[in-house]
């Protein structure tokens, strides 16, 4: 199965052309591993309520929504905010699991707020905005991510026991 991708970079520098969006980049050619296609994509500024029109907009088409950026302790930093008021279950598992790997490359990888949930059939991540934090944080979440968005979709196979490698 190949799933349908959205990529919302939140960034208020990537928004007015001020910096080029690699992790919005990266993320496009991170995505072809789950399998997946990107039918999605967006820069937007770092404004709560535009993030969260986005990502309604976005889940009406997509199986999985990753953001990029926004997501540390900064005041402009909204993204998990926006992505709580949107979601209406919670993974918090893939967040917590991203902080903590994350951690051991880079302290500084706990200063990110980002979460992980549903709003019907998408999956939302947050990813933090640099693109060495996408890599790690995708590498984190891959080996997860189809089982996680084939039971999102309605597969009813057991959960119990170990992944395969994909």
């Amino acid at each position: 199965m190949i799933f349908s991708v959205g990529i919302l970079t939140i960034s208020d520098k990537g928004a007015s052309y001020e910096r080029a969006d690699q992790s919005g980049l990266l993320l496009h050619q991170l995505v072809e591993a789950l399998p997946g296609k990107v039918i999605c994509y967006e820069i937007v500024p770092d404004e709560e309520k535009i993030i969260q029109e986005k990502l309604i907009l976005f889940c009406d088409q997509t199986n999985l929504i990753l953001t990029t950026g926004g997501t540390g302790p900064a005041p402009r930093d909204v993204t998990p905010e926006a992505t709580q008021a949107v979601i209406k279950r919670p993974l918090p598992g893939m967040a917590e699991l991203m902080r903590m790997q994350g951690y051991q490359k880079n302290p500084m990888a706990i200063l990110s707020r980002g979460i992980a949930g549903i709003r019907n059939e998408t999956l939302i991540i947050n990813l933090p905005g640099s693109p060495k934090a996408v890599s790690e944080g995708w590498e984190i979440l891959l080996p997860v991510l189809p089982h996680c968005l084939e039971k999102i979709l309605g597969n009813k196979s057991e959960c119990g026991g170990t992944l395969k490698q994909r």
